[in-house]
């Protein structure tokens, strides 16, 4: 018999570093698939269909809605974003474990429909330090910044719905404290299953 993975859900507010954690600790545990989202926005430059989102119709995006067929989902600004349930629960079937890089409320979207879920909470290292991270990406314009770090704050009372909080002061560290929790559910999943009471 095949052990059913475990899914592992990344949140953290907008600049702690969830994408590069992700990415670092993809090439880390080779167990670990990626989930890929769907979307209704049209594809960017180099991203292909499948592999960096599903790209659908809002028309497809509604039935799939109505049709409960999302982990969770949200709309972000004019789009919508959505983890399809169906092709996360077969790679879990098939033993893989599966990492969903969303935001905290989508996390919490998930936990409600899969309990087994892991939810990691990313922290960055200091208020101090995420205000230099978002202003550092030169994108957005010093009153984008103070709004997402307001947005931050809202999204830490969330905090404590969360099985697990690493801070990311250094991706390597990040990456090995979150095997070590992947690790710790294995163990934790296999004991409480083969008790015999």
């Amino acid at each position: 018999m095949v052990e059913k993975g475990i899914l592992v859900v990344l949140s953290g507010p907008s600049g702690v570093g969830k994408g590069t954690v992700s990415q670092a600790l993809l090439q880390a545990e080779p167990n670990l698939a990626v989930s890929v989202s769907a979307t209704t926005r049209p594809p960017r430059n180099g991203e292909t269909d499948g592999v960096s989102y599903y790209f659908v119709s809002r028309e497809k995006f509604s039935l799939m809605i109505e049709g409960d067929e999302f982990l969770e989902w949200a709309r972000v600004y004019d789009n919508f974003y959505g983890t399809p349930r169906l092709p996360v629960e077969e790679t879990l079937a098939r033993g893989k474990d599966v990492l969903l890089e969303i935001d905290v409320q989508g996390g919490l979207q998930v936990k409600n429909k899969l309990p087994e879920a892991v939810l990691i909470f990313l922290l960055p290292p200091s208020w101090k330090e995420l205000e230099a991270r978002l202003a550092g990406r030169g994108s957005e314009s010093a009153e984008e910044v103070q709004k997402r770090l307001q947005w931050a704050k809202r999204e830490l009372q969330s905090l404590s719905l969360y099985d697990y909080a690493v801070v990311n002061e250094r991706v390597e560290k990040a990456v090995e404290q979150i095997r070590s929790i992947i690790t710790a559910e294995k163990c934790r999943t296999v004991r409480f299953r083969d008790l015999k009471i």
